[in-house]
């Protein structure tokens, strides 16, 4: 099985859980379950996995602090799948690190076009990369600009730091870094993004500009997003995409 399209499933219905698994198995994706937070550390030790789908109610621990783990600590994707659906709960899930958040019943056919979306995006971005750049980018070269590097989705700042990306966070710095003028406008993030011209579109965007603003790499660099008000936003320093 291609190792691209390794799912787990942190999910503590049995039932759900294995319907799951063998829908995402006939659309392709080499797919493992597992019932708790503690099963899920446990097959981490030993197998790697470029997405994770997590139930926020598991039994041993809460699915927030899953999210944050898996975030801090991998370069996995994050959808969580559960039946609360209050903003609240949403606002957090993104905070922690989510890349789509799904309400309970879901139709396997979405499930699998999002993570289709997510995954199907990370191979064309290396793909890209690769065409691109005969050779990795110089991480050490003195430069004076911010650099995007498409192939592993994160930001590498002028003092040579890294800072990991979501698939919702390269987004929103690609479309300040490619476009032509130094703000844009809001609705045109809001269109980039996937979210709608309402209360809980706008929420989103908030959330993930504050949580961009709050990512910084060993305590010095932060990201350089300004806020032009009544307009749009912008990056408010040189920057490459490469």
């Amino acid at each position: 099985m291609n190792n691209s399209k390794r799912i787990i499933i942190v999910e503590d219905d049995k039932d759900f859980r294995e319907s799951m698994v063998e829908s995402l198995v006939l659309s392709g994706f080499d797919v493992t379950g597992v019932a708790s937070a503690l099963e899920f550390y446990r097959e981490l030790s030993t197998n790697k996995y470029l997405l994770a789908i997590l139930d926020l109610g598991l039994p041993d621990q809460n699915g927030m602090i899953l999210a944050q783990y898996i975030r801090s600590n991998t370069d996995m994707r994050i959808i969580v799948l559960t039946a609360q659906s209050s903003l609240d709960s949403r606002i957090t899930a993104y905070q922690a690190g989510a890349d789509i958040y799904l309400l309970k019943p879901v139709d396997f056919s979405e499930l699998a076009a999002s993570i289709h979306s997510i995954l199907g995006r990370v191979d064309c971005q290396s793909f890209v990369s690769r065409k691109e750049n005969d050779t990795e980018p110089d991480l050490n070269k003195e430069t004076r600009e911010w650099q995007l590097v498409r192939s592993d989705m994160y930001l590498h700042s002028p003092k040579h730091e890294i800072i990991k990306l979501s698939s919702k966070e390269f987004d929103l710095i690609e479309a300040l870094a490619s476009s032509s003028s130094k703000i844009v406008a809001r609705q045109d993030l809001l269109n980039t993004l996937g979210y709608s011209n309402n209360k809980y579109g706008n929420r989103s965007l908030d959330v993930l500009i504050y949580r961009l603003r709050k990512k910084k790499a060993t305590g010095k660099t932060r990201i350089p997003i300004k806020t032009f008000h009544g307009s749009g936003y912008g990056f408010s320093a040189p920057i490459a995409i490469i």
